[in-house]
């Protein structure tokens, strides 16, 4: 295996880029793994499930149907294949013969919603199980015309009266086999006609499928329980035998077996889907007659296939080996399996939602491949024809044909890569498993659809070069000769390094951020973005954890800076914060290289004054200073005011005096005085916010300027209150303390006190 380490960088188109600087080094786009993979186009291309790449199986359409279901398929030995269809009104219940050549005709209509089953007859004959409440027809051969469809099972005939009939098997003896739901029954029909009995029944809900082993063993799958039951019919069944017990073979992880194959050693391979649980019933009545009502549940794949939506986990692959040991294949977490088949001793799957086939490893457990990706959402059901095998699909309903042969013309395109900005496209390094079997090509191109302008396929040398234009997207495609394989494949590319932006200033005066631990019962300051206009979401720029609300601590001494900031080439970045007054010219360094996007100082460093700040961010850490960018923002104006206002003389003087009685009839007496102030204050940068007065060390009370409003920068206030009242004579109450405190809108105080006498 030829493994190739390509580091040095080719410049593609290097007359575009002359000049520009680079980002934070080559990166490299890798492609390697499966679910990386899975993300391209394939047409002829099988994706192990190592991820390696090669030649799959022929793929083509061979007919299209007028209903969204196909639900079964069948096939004869001339290679026409008869396909069960369906809908979602009465009478979609079709069956139509289609020949190799593609061409179509109907032989069967019957009232029901579904053809749910299609088997060929030893004689020619179709056999077609409808549901819900459907019958079991024979649509004879008639010498290649048609007759009319005979009943030859009718479950409302029954005694358990199944809702649903779910599949077919043909014994050698030419007996009927019908597996039947709600509930879970399979009948024996003889071949010969004549009433049906009931070869078994179970506990589960319904039984989905059967296999006719060569032996003549037959093999049922069940929904409920996910049990694989098998029984000994055949050569061994004879009148009187109904009702034998089955033998449960293994109890699956999944509660739904939807397909069952047998390969050619007499392994039976199975698929489970769905999460086991109790389904839930009815409480038992406490009172009156004694019964139970079972609600059956219609099986989890048949609702996902009708409903376009997912069985949750996914499927499992069973191996039932010769001699009973089961053993798990394989988990598709992403996909229901609906049928299985083994063909040229390779066990295939088809499944929903996505339209995949899958070849599966039955010797290593775990590994699988991706054969093919149908043109619809569920691979319903295979059926052998004479060079490979058809494909019935839902959703829309088609067939396919999967070939034998590998394709000769086998291309696989991989998935658009955003380089998230306008990039030099590098040298590929290849891993592969020889130097030959295929061909590689790239193309770029500047928006997100290559069908929008993008650059002609360039293809890609021996030496992993190629020239295609620098640009923000790119995709690979290789073509595979027969034999050849990819494993991997890188692509080196080089940003165009793009300056650092600064999305978003806050500044908080009043507040600290530090790191040590915050003081006991100390108060907390949020401080956060404002809303982008027009919204009341907070801005968003690129997803960044910084924007949530950032807690500091309160403190009247600091002012913090916080800022967002990116880098579209995903650059480490250090900040710088500076500082000016309004209407200065220049700028002054308050600190830099920052690593945070926060940054907290002394408030006694800028006298009181209305200021700006500008935070610089650049992508110095990863580039040479010549390569270095920048990206800055200023932020709006904000005011230092550590100052406390200055307050004028407070006059104040009594204006009334009096004596009350202390209480009806009372001798006591209480004296009183009213006083009458007048205080100015002034702040140099802020408006006075409030004041507040106390006579005599008593509580504070709110006081409001003149004119009601605080709102400028010098308020008169100018009152009259009442001293409290004491007991004894007027001499007693002939002195007051009179105490004013004034705060300008940052909290900064001063208080002045008057002696009224």
């Amino acid at each position: 295996m030829m493994r190739r380490l390509l580091v040095m960088v080719l410049v593609a188109g290097t007359s575009l880029l002359t000049g520009l600087a680079s980002a934070q080094g080559t990166k490299l786009w890798s492609v390697g793994r499966y679910d990386e993979m899975e993300k391209g186009t394939t047409d002829g291309v099988a994706i192990r499930s190592d991820g390696r790449l090669e030649a799959g199986p022929t793929t083509s359409l061979l007919y299209t149907t007028v209903k969204s279901y196909v639900w079964s398929i069948a096939s004869d030995a001339a290679g026409n294949g008869y396909l069960g269809l369906g809908g979602t009104a009465s009478g979609s219940a079709l069956v139509m013969k289609v020949m190799p050549d593609g061409k179509a005709s109907q032989i069967f209509e019957g009232k029901e919603l579904a053809v749910q089953a299609v088997r060929l007859a030893g004689d020619g004959s179709v056999l077609v199980a409808t549901s819900p409440d459907g019958k079991v027809y024979r649509v004879p051969a008639a010498g290649g015309g048609v007759g009319a469809p005979a009943v030859i099972f009718d479950p409302a005939t029954t005694e358990e009266k199944p809702k649903y009939l779910w599949d077919l098997a043909i014994g050698k003896g030419g007996e009927i086999y019908v597996a039947a739901g709600a509930p879970a029954v399979v009948y024996r029909v003889p071949a010969g006609g004549g009433k049906a009995e009931v070869l078994f029944k179970t506990a589960d809900q319904h039984i989905r499928c059967l296999l006719m082993g060569a032996d003549g063993t037959l093999w049922a799958g069940s929904d409920g329980s996910g049990v694989i039951y098998k029984y000994a019919a055949g050569a061994k069944f004879a009148p009187g035998m109904a009702g034998a017990k089955p033998f449960a073979v293994y109890s699956a992880g999944r509660r739904e077996i939807t397909s069952l194959a047998m390969d050619a050693a007499g392994n039976v391979y199975a698929a489970g889907v769905g999460t086991k649980g109790h389904t839930a019933l009815p409480p038992l009545p406490v009172t009156g007659n004694v019964g139970v009502s079972i609600t059956f549940v219609q099986p989890g794949s048949s609702t996902a296939a009708g409903s376009n939506t997912l069985v949750p986990d996914g499927s499992e692959i069973y191996k039932i080996a010769v001699d009973g040991s089961p053993q798990k294949l394989v988990t598709l977490k992403d996909d229901v399996v609906y049928a299985l088949a083994v063909r040229n001793g390779s066990l295939v799957a088809a499944t929903g939602n996505r339209g995949r086939v899958y070849r599966v490893d039955t010797n290593e457990a775990g590994r699988f491949t991706d054969v093919a990706h149908l043109e619809a959402s569920q691979g319903m059901a295979f059926a052998p024809v004479k060079d490979g095998l058809l494909v019935a699909t839902s959703n829309s309903g088609k067939v396919f044909r999967l070939g034998d042969a590998v394709a000769t013309n086998a291309t696989y395109t991989s998935e658009v890569f955003d380089a998230q900005g306008f990039s030099q496209w590098g040298r590929m390094e290849i891993k592969a498993g020889a130097a030959t079997g295929f061909d590689l090509f790239v193309r770029s191109g500047n928006v997100e659809s290559p069908l929008m302008g993008w650059s002609e396929w360039a293809k890609v040398g021996s030496d992993g070069a190629y020239a295609v234009p620098a640009g923000r997207y790119v995709q690979w495609k290789a073509g595979l000769r027969s034999g050849g394989t990819v494993d991997s494949i890188a692509l080196n590319y080089l940003q165009k390094n793009l300056a650092p932006v600064v999305d978003e200033i806050v500044v908080q005066p009043g507040a600290r951020v530090t790191a040590n631990a915050a003081v006991p019962n100390a108060g907390t300051v949020q401080i956060t973005f404002p809303p982008a206009a027009g919204t009341s979401a907070p801005v968003t720029f690129s997803p960044d954890a910084s924007s949530q609300p950032l807690t500091a601590q309160k403190d009247k001494t600091a002012v913090t800076v916080r800022w967002m900031a990116h880098d579209d080439n995903g650059d480490d970045l250090m900040f710088a914060v500076w500082y000016r007054g309004v209407g200065e010219a220049n700028w002054r360094l308050l600190k830099d290289k920052i690593t945070d996007k926060s940054y907290s100082f002394d408030s006694a460093l800028l006298p009181d004054g209305s200021y700006e700040v500008k935070v610089v961010a650049s992508d110095a850490p990863v580039h040479a200073d010549a390569e270095a960018l920048t990206g800055e923002k200023v932020s709006e104006v904000f005011v230092v005011d550590t100052t406390p206002p200055v307050p004028g003389m407070l006059k104040a003087e009594v204006v009334a005096r009096g004596i009350t009685k202390d209480g009806a009839g009372s001798a006591n007496e209480l004296s009183w005085v009213r006083i009458h102030a007048v205080v100015q204050a002034q702040d140099a940068t802020s408006p006075i916010a409030h004041a507040e007065y106390s006579i005599d060390a008593g509580p504070w009370h709110y006081l409001e300027p003149k004119g009601m409003v605080s709102d400028s920068k010098t308020e008169v206030y100018d009152f009259t209150v009442d001293a409290p009242e004491i007991a004894g004579t007027a001499q007693d109450a002939k002195e007051h303390v009179l105490a004013v405190r004034v705060y300008d809108r940052y909290e900064n105080v001063v208080a002045v006190k008057a002696v009224v006498r």
